[in-house]
């Protein structure tokens, strides 16, 4: 009796550990930034001086014709441009530098800081398979 139930903890236990391993491998890989054909990344675009509707259309005409991008916003209220491209396809620095000497406004992209990127999903930071993340992340 006293060895079925040994046996019982032991298989148990060594359950235990290797779904445990199973976990840590899998939110390694999720939380892992690695780009592949379907990653799709956002970039904006502030053009410093006031749009019109035509030019609107021209900027999103323009940027639905470059490689790898997949959608494009153009507010003309606010000289605002986001798009969405593949970064296997083309870099948004790329796309910007493009954009920049194709037309006549003076734009700039805005690209997040690390503060930024920490305060803009309250959930990521805190969340509990993200500080087991970190913790794999500093063991491997």
């Amino acid at each position: 009796m006293k060895k079925t139930i040994k046996k019982i903890l032991l298989y148990g236990a060594a359950t235990f550990l290797f779904l445990v391993f199973v976990l840590a491998v899998h939110i390694y890989f999720v939380y892992r930034p690695a780009p592949d054909a379907n990653t799709r990344v956002m970039a904006r675009i502030d053009i410093k001086q006031q749009l019109n509707q035509d030019d609107a259309n021209k900027i999103t005409a323009w940027l639905y014709h470059q490689k790898g991008v997949d959608h494009v916003l153009v507010n003309p209220q606010t000289s605002i441009v986001i798009f969405t491209f593949y970064p296997v396809k083309t870099s948004g620095d790329q796309i910007v530098n493009n954009f920049k000497a194709n037309f006549p406004f003076r734009a700039e992209r805005i690209v997040p800081n690390a503060a930024n990127l920490k305060s803009s999903c309250p959930v990521a930071a805190s969340s509990y398979t993200y500080k087991v993340y970190k913790l794999i992340t500093k063991i491997i």
